[in-house]
């Protein structure tokens, strides 16, 4: 029998079908191998021959060292989720072998580069309060040499250049057709500590405010829960991690006051990224709005629509890190030769390494995004520049 750290061809098989959302029913009619074959030897109750392997694999475009490729290092059970209550526990199972899959890429391909483990600050006390989290997003910032006080114009790009790899995620539906919802998850993220490789994953949106906000929820979790894995309120925790990292207290202080507009809240999104819904909260989490207060702003929220479309566009940005290392390490076009070294399939690896906007179809490209260094806030056109500038006056 395999070892934890060995590979079992059930078990990849098992991870396969995870990976492409494809039922025992699916794969059979793909490959016409009967649907017991299949458990018996995800179950370990019988040895798989060879020749049905590589006709799965031929079936499925995966290579067949995938099914003799070690497992990922990632304990699934230790994984944070960003995520709704009533998420699909099917599809959680779904993501958690995908970001298995994408996290054993990231250690070989940033290991082989000999790319810097995360300098990350981290809470190891059982019990934090408010201004612990406050301030070990302050310590954060140093860590990824940011400015103490002032908007992020690039998260993703601040996070990779300190060595956290971000890996969007885009989940095929069993016929490679089109994308599978993934509308009640929003992140996942592991980190195994001090000098180890660290994974932030999250699945891309229609605003750009809500997957920076993702992103600073997950390294949240990453600072606040590596060493504090029985939290009681974990989620709860990385929220206000998040409003404290992307928008410093002081600022907040500052700006974030009971005396704003929601059009003057439409402002701050503009300079800062955030959401108007965030700001509020991080109005609130830092004494200056009161709860019947933040209860008369999202009333007001509700009646406008802005719940869920708010005004002001914010640029989507785009992951470069793995793209950059697989095109180092196999060329300018990567996908097929890395596929079968680093033992994973294609689509998977196109999902986590996508190619950089600039070098994709002009349709793919098409959404407002960064372009690496300076992200810039648009208005969306359903509220004017004139108005928000009244407001800000």
């Amino acid at each position: 029998m395999p070892t934890a750290l060995e590979a079992s061809p059930g078990e990849r098989l098992r991870t396969l079908r995870d990976l492409l959302g494809l039922t025992g029913a699916d794969l059979n009619r793909l490959t016409k191998i009967s649907q017991s074959w299949i458990s018996q030897v995800e179950t370990g109750a019988r040895e798989p021959a060879e020749d049905r392997l590589r006709v799965i694999a031929e079936a499925t475009d995966t290579p067949m060292s995938f099914f003799y490729a070690r497992p990922s290092s990632v304990p699934l059970d230790s994984l944070r989720f960003r995520k709704m209550a009533t998420a699909s526990r099917t599809v959680t199972r779904r993501i958690s072998a995908f970001y298995g899959e994408g996290f054993r890429v990231t250690e070989e391909i940033t290991g082989r580069a000999h790319y810097p483990a995360p300098p990350l600050p981290f809470a190891s006390e059982s019990e934090i309060g408010d201004d612990d989290i406050e301030e070990l997003a302050a310590q954060t910032r140093v860590a990824l040499r940011l400015a103490a006080d002032k908007p992020i114009p690039h998260l993703t790009r601040a996070l990779e250049r300190a060595g956290i790899a971000v890996a969007p995620i885009v989940l095929p539906d069993p016929t490679g057709d089109s994308v599978s919802p993934t509308n009640k998850h929003f992140g996942v993220s592991y980190w195994a500590g001090i000098g180890e490789t660290a994974l932030i994953a999250y699945f891309p949106g229609p605003q750009g405010d809500r997957d920076r906000f993702t992103l600073a929820h997950e390294l949240g979790h990453l600072v606040l829960h590596t060493f504090r894995p029985h939290a009681v309120d974990p989620e709860g925790e990385a929220n206000r991690f998040a409003g404290a990292f992307l928008v410093p207290y002081e600022r907040a202080r500052e700006e974030m006051t009971d005396r704003l507009t929601l059009e003057g809240f439409a402002r701050r999104k503009q300079a800062w990224g955030v959401s108007i819904q965030a700001l509020i909260l991080r109005g609130a989490a830092v004494g200056n709005i009161d709860e019947s207060r933040k209860r008369s702003l999202y009333v007001q929220l509700t009646q406008r629509g802005w719940r869920k479309e708010e005004p002001v566009s914010v640029g989507q940005e785009d992951p470069l890190l793995l793209w950059s290392l697989l095109q180092r390490q196999y060329g300018d076009r990567p996908y097929l030769p890395a596929s079968d070294e680093l033992a994973i399939q294609p689509t998977v690896l196109r999902s986590i390494a996508p190619q950089p906007v600039s070098k994709r179809p002009a349709a793919e490209a098409s959404m407002p995004r960064t372009d690496g260094k300076v992200l810039t806030f648009t208005h969306r056109a359903t509220q004017s520049s004139a108005t928000l500038r009244r407001a800000a006056q």
